[in-house]
């Protein structure tokens, strides 16, 4: 197939890559990083989420963060939330869209949030019903598309069984996640035909980790198969805590530089996006997990 002309970069990195951190980051530097990271052209930020801060204490501020970021004309602030009281909380500090999770494993859904794969999505239809009340947009995501760190490999009609699910019941697309980034070219391809089935292949997008440096070929195999939305964090941030070695998301910055040399159009000023990853990095004290921002400010 074709590759698309032009791709939508979700960017997860203020939510999914920052609340595995264990040093507790600002209310005002996650303020910041939103609005470089709007600023830098992506119109996709997902900017917190609305979760028990007993289980998750970097997203605590989420609310401060959504009253204080700068809003840009064009850009969705998203929150994950995966319970009611989570979603009115997102209503209540003016998130644009909100995001609902399930996974394709049953143990991991177990040891993630404490149900089974059914249950949980049962649990998702009042947030559903809410959200059509409210006239947002509900995005879905699947977790352990390929593999789990519990059940091992993951069967393609396992993951188009939930993607199907989660689409039906309103989410006007789903991400599929390699939470653990054990996936390869073949893998991804045939995790991809099987969901595709069931649902329209512009209605999906992909989540990669970079576990064993797989990401970007990953992106590829998927970029070819049809899909024009790719998840991705600035800087590398993220991991999975229910996975041993599991690395982050991966970086917004070797997306963006692998879809400028394919000639595809992001919208997104690289420099701009560059100096966000630099910016939180710092606040962390460690290097930009992307190999691109490395080289760049190897050059500075």
């Amino acid at each position: 197939m074709t590759m698309p002309s032009q791709v939508k970069i979700v960017e997860v990195g203020p939510r999914d890559g920052l609340q595995n951190e264990k040093q507790f980051i600002e209310a005002s530097d996650k303020i910041a990083l939103i609005d470089m990271l709007a600023d830098a052209g992506l119109d996709y930020v997902e900017s917190g989420s609305f979760v028990s801060p007993k289980w998750v204490p970097q997203m605590a501020t989420s609310s401060d963060v959504f009253k204080g970021i700068s809003r840009k004309n064009g850009v969705t602030y998203a929150a994950l939330t995966p319970n009611m009281k989570g979603f009115e909380a997102a209503i209540e500090s003016g998130a644009d869209e909100v995001a609902i999770f399930g996974a394709a494993s049953e143990a991991f859904s177990q040891k993630n949030i404490n149900c089974s794969i059914a249950e949980s999505l049962e649990r998702f239809a009042p947030v559903m019903t809410a959200a059509k009340e409210h006239g947002l947009k509900v995005r879905g995501y699947v977790s352990c598309v390929v593999g789990c760190p519990y059940d091992g490999f993951i069967e393609p009609e396992k993951v188009a069984e939930v993607a199907e699910q989660l689409y039906n019941m309103g989410c006007y697309e789903i991400s599929l996640g390699d939470t653990i980034g054990v996936g390869t070219a073949a893998t991804v391809q045939n995790m991809l035909q099987a969901v595709s089935k069931r649902v329209p292949m512009d209605k999906l997008a992909v989540h990669f980790h970079d576990t064993y440096g797989q990401a970007l070929t990953n992106i590829y195999t998927a970029l070819q198969m049809g899909i024009s939305t790719v998840d991705a964090a600035v800087a590398g941030l993220g991991g999975c805590p229910y996975a041993k070695g599991a690395s982050g998301n991966v970086a917004s910055e070797d997306v963006v530089y692998l879809l400028n040399g394919l000639g595809i159009e992001t919208g997104i000023d690289f420099d701009k996006l560059l100096a966000a990853g630099w910016f939180i990095s710092d606040k962390l004290g460690r290097e930009p997990v992307s190999k691109v921002s490395t080289a760049f400010r190897a050059q500075q």
